[in-house]
C-alpha cells in the first residue's frame, strides 16, 4: 500500500502531531508499506527532501503567520498528481489538510484533525473563525475521520456534524516503564511541553508556595518562558523552578519516573500525550479538568483539578501522591493495526 501523509510539520520539528505522524509512518514502513510525507515546514534548518528511517519526506514552502496555519497551496497539486492509495491529512488547525482535500481525486481520503476547538491566542482564534468553512469542507470530504480521544470525537460531532472513529495515540510503554528514575536533592513536580500561556505552567509556579517540600522541573521551550521566569521571581520560588529547556528524548523517561507528580494544567488539548507518558512511567498525574484532559480523570492514577487556583492545585497534588497509577496505554503497533483497518475500509 502506498500512503501519502500530509502534515504541517514533521520531525526534526517537535510536537504532538509531529510525533503521531512519525510513529505511524515508520511502523507502516516496517510492515512493508510505502510512506511519503508532504509537510509545509520548508526552511533553512531542514532538508527539502530526505529519507528518515525509511520514510520519504518532502517539505513545501508555506506562509505561516505567527508560526501557524502553514498556507501551502502547492500541496493540492502534489496530492492531485499522486499515485498513492491513501491520502491521510493531519491537523484541522492548519491549512495543509484543506489543500489535501482540494487535491484528492479517486484516492481514499482520511483525516485525523487533532481538533481541540480553539487556539493559543485571540488572533489565531479569529483566523480559525474565518477558516472554519474551509476546515469543515476538508472534514466533510474525508472518507473517514479519525479522532484521538472520545472528547475530540464528541466535539467533531457537535461542531461539524461529523462522525469519527476513535483511535488514541500510542506509546512505547517499555521505554517509560523500564526507565531509571532521575534522583534530585528534593522531590519534584514535572511539566513537559511547549512553553505557551495556555499550557498553564504559570499556575503550577504560583502553587509552589503552598507546596514547600517540592521543586518544579519544567521541560520544554517556547515564547512564554521569560514570563514564566518573571512569575517565579514574583512568587518567591525562582530557586525552586528548574527550567530545563530542550531535553533529549532518551532523557525524558527518567524524569517522568523520578517525579513525584506530573502536572499539566493546559486549557485545551485534543489528547494529552504527556499524561500517557507519565502514567507509563508509573507516575501519578494532576490534570486540569478541561478539553480532552477530562478523559484522563477517570484513569487510575490521575487527579482532576476543577480550577487553577493554588489551593485547588495543591490539594490535587497532595491527593495524587497517595495513589498509584494502574493504566496500560495502547502501543503504536496497536494504533497502526486499527489505522490499517480504516485504510482498507474494514
Amino acid at each position: 500500500m502506498r500512503v501519502l501523509q500530509v502534515t504541517p510539520r514533521y520531525p526534526p520539528h517537535s510536537g504532538g502531531v509531529e510525533t503521531h505522524v512519525q510513529e505511524v509512518s515508520e511502523r507502516l514502513v516496517e510492515r512493508g508499506h510505502e510512506v511519503v510525507i508532504h509537510s509545509a515546514d520548508r526552511d533553512t534548518e531542514v532538508r527539502t527532501r530526505e529519507r528518515r528511517n525509511g520514510v520519504e519526506v518532502y517539505r513545501h514552502r508555506s506562509l505561516a503567520p505567527g508560526g501557524a496555519f502553514h498556507v501551502a497551496p502547492g500541496i493540492a497539486a502534489t496530492v492531485r498528481c499522486s499515485d498513492a492509495d491513501i491520502i491521510h491529512a493531519h491537523n484541522y488547525h492548519s491549512l495543509p489538510a484543506f489543500f489535501a482535500a482540494l487535491g484528492v481525486t479517486d484516492q481514499r481520503f482520511v483525516v485525523t484533525p487533532h481538533y481541540h476547538g480553539a487556539s493559543a491566542s485571540g488572533f489565531r482564534d479569529r483566523l480559525l473563525s474565518l477558516y472554519r468553512p474551509f476546515g469543515k469542507r476538508a472534514l466533510r470530504a474525508a472518507d473517514q475521520v479519525v479522532a484521538v480521544s472520545d472528547w475530540e470525537r464528541d466535539r467533531l460531532r457537535e461542531d461539524f456534524d461529523v462522525d469519527a472513529t476513535v483511535i488514541p495515540n500510542g506509546l512505547d510503554a517499555d521505554r517509560f516503564g523500564d526507565a531509571d528514575p532521575v534522583s534530585r536533592d528534593r522531590p519534584f513536580l514535572l511539566a513537559v511541553g511547549r512553553l505557551e500561556e495556555y499550557k498553564g505552567v504559570q499556575h503550577v509556579i504560583r502553587t509552589l508556595p503552598e507546596l514547600p517540600s517540592y521543586d518544579f522541573v519544567v521541560v520544554g521551550s517556547g515564547p512564554y518562558r521569560d514570563e514564566l521566569e518573571r512569575i517565579a521571581r514574583e512568587s518567591g520560588v525562582a530557586e525552586r523552578v528548574d527550567f530545563r529547556g530542550y531535553v533529549p528524548d532518551e532523557a525524558l523517561p527518567g524524569l517522568y519516573a523520578g517525579a513525584e507528580v506530573y502536572v499539566t494544567l493546559s486549557s485545551f488539548e485534543s489528547y494529552g500525550m504527556t499524561v500517557a507518558e507519565a502514567l507509563a512511567a508509573e507516575t501519578s498525574c494532576v490534570v486540569r479538568a478541561a478539553g480532552a484532559l477530562t478523559d484522563w480523570v477517570d484513569k487510575p492514577g490521575v487527579v482532576g483539578a476543577s480550577d487553577t487556583s493554588p489551593a485547588t492545585v495543591a490539594a490535587a497534588v497532595r491527593k495524587a501522591t497517595a495513589i498509584n497509577p494502574e493504566w496500560t496505554p495502547p502501543t503504536w503497533s496497536q494504533v497502526v493495526d486499527q489505522l490499517l483497518d480504516v485504510y482498507r475500509d474494514e
